[in-house]
């Protein structure tokens, strides 16, 4: 097997031993490993006849997408009350930022452009952690020990987040913000490493990697894929995440519009805490990764070995030399075998090279993200700012962003028990890249709908253009906003969970939370780049912070789809590298 033993083989002849060729059927044949025991494997046939299936989850899937779900509640339902909390002024006589039935809730009073300045930092904030907590994991403390520190962590921000909402200090804008920015520094320091590690967890309780022959109860013989198993696990991940958030959201909304910003972030902080408990309760059951030392730098000194010979100033040489078929030969272990020359630090097998191949595709796919997340980050600030200046027949303005959840917990599994099974029965094979793509259409058409809704805003108004200043509303009806929510939430089916899904499915082994690390990273140059649209976020241009957003997904899910369309005829053969062998350079 291509997958090398530890025990009593010398290093050196083991690497030399077999170069692994992608092309071979690495799963026509099984040595015992307690795992795919028993199992039947497909004949290359059946691959290409026999229809596909996921698997069951394992149930410490389960566990552990509870402890998301407590996890998202706190996160989701402190943000959601975000803006009003920083762009609203203290309504008249209130202590606690309460705006009863009649009037909105607010704070700071700092306005709509620091508003989203401050959330869109906060968003920055909680996807750039997750590189420092995915280095952490993968090199030093492993990924439940990371994230129980992380859990700390978080704990410690949500109690300096309740501080700055208690009536003593909420009433002093400069204390309360003070404080404020504190809490969520200290809360996305845990958020961040939190995110990183729970992600491939949650996956790595399913331990088959093989496909697997099975039989129906109608007689039908199908392939178990682990992809697909991967998938369905990051779909109900996800859903998970949205129960959360959902509840989370629509309790703390009306606990800040009735009672006050304290109720607000005190709520979120007591369902946190059972996070700690499920964890413990788990602690001995879970499937776990020990850290393997310093795998990001063998990574790319893998890189840097490929490259040698490769640097040229014609750039456009450059990356047709970068692409070339037999880019990362040079870098195998085998390679050096037949020069009769290994260095040191080659400490793998031609395998984990192939693994470091697939991981840099992933991560070259994940450089389109960023902009699809722009789309989506308009649902954290300026979609509920729109809200506002419409007739909410008395619903508090920030609670139409659950449509968004609302809308994920009825369709993640309307698409996993019926549409992507029907798609697979009716030979249609609705890869990755597919997805992805048409996520970024689904958010260029929702940014649409917000463009035509804030059009229709302006023309209603008694202020016209200066309707966020406005003492009276649109007489619009605030439930037109439904379709965006809808549309971004079929989105996010699209293009977040697949990624998630690819994140996994493409990183080596050891470098699980690394690369998922990336994948989250890609939000936070979201947030970066949303910045620089912060002077759009305001009467009277929002209709064009729309269109631009609309336009420019629209833009990068065609370049995407031309760039990496070539990916849906290599799945199964990235998907099903054989077992890779790596030791930390000592």
């Amino acid at each position: 097997m291509a997958g090398l033993q530890h025990d009593d083989v010398d290093l050196s002849a083991a690497l030399a031993e077999k170069k692994y060729d992608s092309s071979e059927d690495v799963v026509s044949y099984h040595e015992p490993d307690g795992i795919h025991d028993g199992l039947e494997f497909p004949t290359e046939e059946e691959k290409a006849t026999l229809r596909r299936v996921a698997d069951a989850i394992p149930w410490n899937a389960y566990s552990i997408a509870f402890v998301e779900l407590c996890e998202r509640f706190s996160y989701y339902g402190s943000t959601v009350v975000f803006t009003n909390f920083i762009q609203r002024k203290l309504p008249p006589g209130s202590h606690t930022g309460a705006g009863g039935a009649d009037l909105q809730s607010g704070a700071l009073g700092l306005g709509q452009r620091a508003s989203t300045g401050l959330t869109t930092f906060n968003s920055f904030w909680v996807y750039v952690i997750p590189l420092f907590g995915a280095y952490v994991a993968d090199t030093r403390w492993g990924r439940f020990k990371t994230i129980c520190v992380s859990v700390a962590l978080a704990l410690v921000g949500h109690v300096l987040l309740i501080i700055s909402a208690v009536p003593p200090v909420i009433v002093h804008p400069h204390g309360a913000l003070a404080c404020f920015v504190i809490a969520i520094l200290v809360m996305g320091l845990g958020t961040g490493g939190f995110k990183s590690n729970i992600s491939p967890l949650v996956a790595e309780q399913y331990r088959r990697t093989k496909l697997f022959v099975r039989t129906e109860k109608s007689g039908e013989r199908v392939i178990c894929d682990p992809s697909l198993t991967a998938s369905r696990i990051y779909m109900y991940f996800y859903l998970f995440i949205n129960i959360g958030a959902l509840a989370g959201q629509i309790g703390m909304v009306y606990a800040e519009k009735f009672v006050g910003f304290w109720l607000a972030f005190t709520l979120p902080t007591v369902m946190f805490c059972l996070t700690p408990l499920v964890l413990f309760y788990g602690r001995n059951k879970y499937q776990k990764s020990p850290p393997t030392g310093s795998v990001f730098a063998q990574a790319l000194r893998v890189w840097r070995q490929a490259m040698k010979g490769r640097w040229t100033l014609n750039p456009v040489q450059l990356y047709r030399n970068m692409c070339a078929n037999d880019f990362w030969e040079s870098a195998k272990p085998s390679h050096f075998v037949k020069d009769g020359e290994r260095p040191s630090w080659v400490t793998f097998d031609d395998v984990w090279v192939d693994q470091v191949k697939r991981g840099f595709k992933a991560c070259s796919v994940f450089g389109w993200f960023p902009i699809y997340w722009l789309t989506y980050n308009q649902l954290n600030n300026n979609l509920t700012s729109q809200a506002a200046t419409m007739n909410t027949h008395g619903l508090p303005n920030d609670v139409l962003s659950n449509l968004d959840p609302f809308a994920l917990i009825i369709f993640i599994p309307i698409c996993d028990q019926l549409i992507y099974p029907g798609l697979r029965r009716a030979g249609i094979n609705f890869t990755p890249i597919k997805k992805i793509t048409l996520g970024f259409y689904t958010g260029a058409a929702a940014m649409i709908w917000s463009a035509v809704v804030q059009h229709y805003i302006y023309k209603t108004n008694p202020c016209g253009y200066d309707a966020s200043n406005c003492a009276e509303t649109s007489p619009l009806n605030v439930w037109i906003q439904t379709g965006s929510y809808v549309l971004v939430a079929f989105s996010e089916i699209f293009a977040s969970i697949t990624g998630l899904e690819y994140a996994f499915t493409k990183a080596p082994k050891n470098m699980r939370s690394l690369v998922m690390g990336l994948y989250l990273f890609t939000s936070a140059i979201a947030s970066a780049l949303g910045e620089a649209f912060v002077s759009l976020s305001a009467d009277p241009l929002l209709v064009w912070n729309y269109g631009v957003m609309a336009v420019l997904a629209a833009v990068s899910g065609t370049i995407f789809w031309f760039q990496y369309r070539h990916l849906d005829q290599q799945e199964d053969e990235l998907n099903n590298l054989a077992d890779a062998h790596f030791e930390e350079k000592r």
